[in-house]
C-alpha cells in the first residue's frame, strides 16, 4: 500500500540581510494567496517574486524574494 504524505509548506522572506520563517497560514492557499496574506505585515511583499520550491528537512520552502530597484 502506497502512503500519501504532504509535506508542510515553509515560506521564507529575507529582509535586511535576515531570514524570517513564514509559517503556512492555510495549507489550501495558493502561493500567491499566503503572499498577499503576508503583505500587510511585511510591505516589501507588495513587489516581491515566489522563488520556485525547494524541499530541504522534509518542508518545501518557497522564497519570497524582494527586488529593491535603484532609479537612474
Amino acid at each position: 500500500m502506497l502512503l500519501q504524505t504532504t509535506l508542510q509548506r515553509v515560506f521564507i522572506l529575507k529582509e535586511k540581510e535576515q531570514e524570517i520563517i513564514l509559517d503556512d497560514p492555510a495549507p489550501k492557499w495558493s502561493v500567491q494567496a499566503v503572499l498577499n496574506f503576508y503583505s500587510n505585515n511585511y510591505p516589501v511583499l507588495t513587489t516581491a517574486k515566489i522563488s520556485r520550491p525547494v524541499i530541504k528537512d522534509d518542508t518545501v520552502q518557497y522564497r519570497f524574494e524582494t527586488v529593491i530597484g535603484t532609479k537612474g
